[in-house]
């Protein structure tokens, strides 16, 4: 399975934030520091704060924060809010695709126990579990 940028950027993110999950940071130093456009860097913030997971404050000291603490928020509810929209085959889609085997395919039951499973795992997971550690002071 692999994920879309925009579900890594948003999981790097929310590693940072839950590194120092007091502080509020900002899009400008998010972007910098994953060399990203602070345009895209706003969409997938957009993103979370919709989901309930950061909430974004306007103003000195604003920035982006957690919404919850990390360890109540699981990372397969972070990949589905993320990858929402992103089906794993065309098949997947809530159109059903462009298939011409559709209807004989066998393929697609697995992928689907793939796809669960792979979620299942991400949720036994927290935020807090992946956390990156904050830098210490030498």
């Amino acid at each position: 399975m692999r994920l879309t940028s925009f579900t890594d950027y948003g999981l790097r993110m929310l590693m940072r934030m839950a590194s120092e999950p007091e502080r509020a940071y900002s899009s400008a130093e998010l972007a910098e520091e994953f060399a990203l456009s602070r345009n895209h860097l706003a969409k997938i913030m957009q993103r979370l704060s919709r989901g309930g997971l950061i909430e974004t404050r306007r103003g000195g000291g604003g920035g982006a924060v957690l919404a919850k603490p990390a360890r109540e928020i699981r990372l397969g509810a972070i990949v589905r809010l993320l990858e929402e929209g992103q089906p794993l085959v065309e098949c997947f889609a809530a159109d059903g695709g462009d298939c011409s085997i559709d209807g004989k395919c066998r393929l697609k039951v697995r992928l689907r126990s793939a796809e669960a499973a792979f979620m299942t795992d991400l949720d036994r997971s927290t935020l807090a579990d992946i956390a990156l550690q904050p830098a210490r002071a030498a």
